[in-house]
């Protein structure tokens, strides 16, 4: 490893959306409106509550850290439940689900960028 690399325990999440190549061949400029609503009003002051800090956006996904695997599930149980709400508008082919894996792991930090069999398993 390299001087500025370091390892570190964290709760790593990994966030996609289900059916996202399907929902863009659609519905493209809609989709992405309201993935971008929802990440802005949503997922991303969620992290913040709960302590967390998002690592990178990936497409449909991200990459989010926590301090304690409680506030990872926390944060992923309650974007689960205000995303259900937010779907009960929606007509079901326009939905947008979000899949979320979580694991406690050990992790490699380069920069703001986080690398190791513990996100491996997260994803």
């Amino acid at each position: 490893m390299s001087e500025g690399t370091q390892r570190r325990l964290a709760a790593i999440v990994s966030a996609d959306v289900v059916g996202y190549s399907r929902l863009m061949g659609t519905d493209e400029a809609g989709t992405h409106a309201r993935l971008q609503a929802r990440f802005a009003d949503l997922v991303l002051p969620t992290i913040n509550r709960n302590r967390g800090r998002l690592v990178k956006l990936m497409g449909d996904g991200l990459l989010a850290e926590f301090p304690s695997v409680v506030d990872a599930v926390d944060w992923a149980v309650n974007v689960q439940t205000e995303v259900a709400l937010l779907n009960e508008a929606e007509s079901v082919a326009a939905r947008i689900v979000y899949r979320v894996g979580v694991n406690l792991g050990d992790v490699i930090v380069e920069g703001d960028d986080i690398f190791g069999d513990g996100v491996n398993v997260a994803a």
